[in-house]
């Protein structure tokens, strides 16, 4: 007997580490910092959204196997922020056999959601979530925090990085690779062990590929004004020729693909293609939707009655 009943399979519930209350950019703390999220309304510093990619991997190699590692996607759209000491599971739908997208989601133990996502396995990887979520977008209005900023801008041409055992990766991520390893929600040799893996290398996390194509984005300067406080809204890793390896020197190349408003963030969307040391060989690529809290940025509703040629309140007309 078959039946067309979906079947899911889940990890373990985790308490990820909160591993950004040092983060700084912009000369100032991040959301991340628990007296500047809660001056924003938020009732803690929240944990880093692709913390919880790590909770994925063990589900889909059980899917797709090795390949996963090589060329696997995660397609997520952040729903509801995570503070220490909550705990957080991943599901992953099974598909079918021969079938190489699925749909994953993350929810805390009461069952509130973290995020939804697609997962699917290369070289045809979609169309996945976030691609169709970039497809609705509508054109923003007067943009005041990111006026300057334009679809099709590139950053650096190029952006040279790698990630060492022990290397502290900044003031974006003020730890190193062993560091966070030590606290991992989902642990493998294959992290940190070359030998262990079918590659003969360590290969770099899943969620640590998203601290590798931000380490050096300072350098991109994009002309966003500030001081603004931001976060991750949307965020897909692809592997395209992967894995990622510890050690490894990769270039970096980052245009900005789309802008975006909410009633509260304006946010531009970079996609990062990740190169091998050549610069030739495309290995993996990251989209990343930046949203920046409009409250966060001193004088808001000023500028933008000044772009829409208003009168701002309080001042005679």
């Amino acid at each position: 007997m078959s039946f067309a009943t979906p079947l899911a399979i889940s990890g373990p519930l985790r308490k990820p580490a909160q591993m950004l209350a040092d983060q700084e950019y912009g000369g100032h703390s991040s959301i991340h910092d628990d007296a500047k999220a809660s001056e924003l309304g938020f009732r803690a510093g929240p944990i880093e959204g692709p913390t919880h990619f790590s909770l994925f991997p063990p589900l889909l190699a059980r899917v797709w196997g090795d390949a996963w590692f090589e060329r696997g996607c995660l397609s997520a759209h952040y729903q509801n922020m995570v503070v220490e000491g909550e705990s957080v599971r991943a599901f992953a739908e099974v598909p079918p056999e021969g079938v190489r997208e699925t749909r994953v989601w993350a929810e805390k133990a009461d069952g509130t959601p973290v995020l939804e996502a697609s997962a699917s396995l290369g070289p045809d990887f979609g169309p996945t979530l976030l691609e169709k979520r970039m497809a609705k977008l509508r054109p923003p209005g007067p943009l005041v925090i990111l006026e300057k900023l334009r679809v099709g801008m590139t950053g650096a041409e190029n952006e040279i990085v790698r990630m060492e055992p022990d290397q502290h990766m900044g003031r974006l991520y003020p730890f190193s690779l062993n560091q966070k390893l030590a606290v991992i929600t989902e642990t493998s040799p294959w992290y940190s062990d070359g030998k262990s893996t079918p590659w003969g290398r360590a290969i770099i996390p899943l969620e640590m590929i998203s601290v590798l194509a931000e380490y050096s984005s300072g350098q991109a300067r994009f002309p966003n004004k500030g001081p603004a406080v931001g976060l991750f809204a949307d965020q897909e890793i692809r592997l395209i020729d992967g894995p990622l390896f510890v050690g490894e020197t990769y270039v970096l190349r980052r245009e900005i693909v789309a802008l975006a408003e909410s009633s509260r963030t304006e946010s531009y969307w970079v996609k990062t293609r990740i190169f091998d040391a050549s610069g030739q060989r495309q290995v993996a690529e990251m989209l990343l939707n930046h949203a920046t809290l409009k409250q966060s940025y001193a004088g808001y509703a000023d500028e933008l009655a000044a772009l829409k040629g208003e009168v701002p309140e309080g001042q005679p007309a």
